[in-house]
């Protein structure tokens, strides 16, 4: 608590408009915004005094900070989210940009596995921000398992994958091996192996099988970790970023220092698959720089997933300054991946309203 305010607590619709005025201000012009800016330019109907007052404990109160003595205020992180949450007015895409966006559609409709990539080049055209296109992690599965004894303690397990490959994993047994209990432990594979990633393999599966295999359950989990090795780190994942030099025009990325965070967070790819994995599928999440997730300060990614069937196959997004155009970005990405995914499952879906 700060002078007897709450810190983040609730806001007054004075507060809310004030907050809001100031947000948008300092998006279009990228300066600490004052009080006699919003007196005279954002048509706020209180005086000047009030506005100073408000703004005071709107600082206390954790939305807004003060870079500099008697400069304006700028957005906090928790300023920022407020307003992307609760203060934000919709944007509509003009007509030009749903062409433009359309017509790309179009021209790639056949073409499903380069539309992200090709989907994100045109989202950081129409946005100037560096744009992010995901192709989601698929593991491979394996279609069938067979097997070729090497001699009395070795033997070839043979994997015939998702991906139309076929993998070999020599399992090494501190039992006797012999037809029976090869061919035995090959069956229970085919049975609770196939289609399924190994984090799908729970303990009680591996009981049961153990139990299958009587005297010889000694062969399951060697068996198991050879089919772990073989599929477990196979994947097929992408993240292609376009656009990378629009940060040059911010001076939130001129900090040679910032700078250097920022594309040391772009290289580490990683970060990013592993916040599709936990992002909300239905919805455009938004993430706003903290420290957090490996993510610069004020920086901000906003993307939405695409999701096919209840799988999530890849997200479209947006990486800038937390300075961003937050209406705009949140709406053109949610246009494009709900038209992207209307094409893959086959149906249309309705015009926005133009602006």
């Amino acid at each position: 608590m700060a002078g007897g305010i709450i810190y983040g607590g609730p806001l007054s619709e004075r507060k809310k408009r004030i907050l809001r005025s100031i947000i948008d201000a300092h998006i279009a012009m990228g300066e600490p915004i004052g009080s006699k800016y919003l007196v005279t330019s954002a048509e706020i109907p209180f005086s000047s005094a009030t506005i100073r007052n408000e703004m005071a404990e709107l600082e206390e109160m954790g939305y807004l900070e003060q870079p500099h003595t008697s400069a304006g205020r700028v957005p906090t992180q928790l300023g920022y989210r407020f307003y992307v949450d609760s203060l934000m007015e919709s944007y509509k895409l003009t007509a030009a940009e749903i062409v433009a966006l359309n017509n790309m559609l179009k021209s790639k409709i056949g073409e499903l596995d380069s539309i992200i990539q090709n989907a994100s080049k045109l989202v950081a055209n129409l946005t100037n921000y560096t744009s992010v296109a995901i192709k989601a992690r698929e593991k491979e599965t394996v279609r069938s398992f067979s097997y070729m004894i090497l001699d009395e303690h070795n033997f070839l397990m043979v994997m015939k994958t998702s991906g139309d490959k076929v993998k070999t994993k020599q399992v090494h047994a501190d039992i006797l091996l012999d037809e029976n209990n090869v061919s035995r432990l090959i069956s229970l594979l085919n049975a609770y192996c196939v289609n399924v990633t190994p984090d799908d393999i729970t303990y009680s599966t591996i009981v049961k099988m153990e139990s299958a295999m009587g005297g010889a359950a000694r062969l399951v989990n060697p068996a198991i970790k050879a089919f772990y090795d073989a599929v477990a780190t196979a994947s097929d994942s992408n993240v292609r970023f376009e656009g990378v030099n629009k940060l040059l025009e911010y001076p939130e990325f001129s900090n040679v220092e910032q700078l250097k965070r920022v594309f040391s967070m772009l290289e580490n790819k990683d970060d990013f698959l592993d916040i599709l994995s936990r992002s909300e599928r239905d919805k455009v999440n938004v993430f706003i720089g903290d420290g957090e997730n490996n993510f610069a300060t004020n920086s901000a990614f906003i993307f939405r997933p695409l999701t096919v069937d209840g799988k999530v196959i890849g997200a479209i997004g947006v990486f800038g300054p937390s300075r961003m155009d937050y209406s705009k970005v949140i709406s053109t990405v949610e246009y494009l991946t709900q038209k992207i995914t209307g094409i893959i499952e086959g149906r249309a879906l309705p015009e926005p309203e133009e602006e």
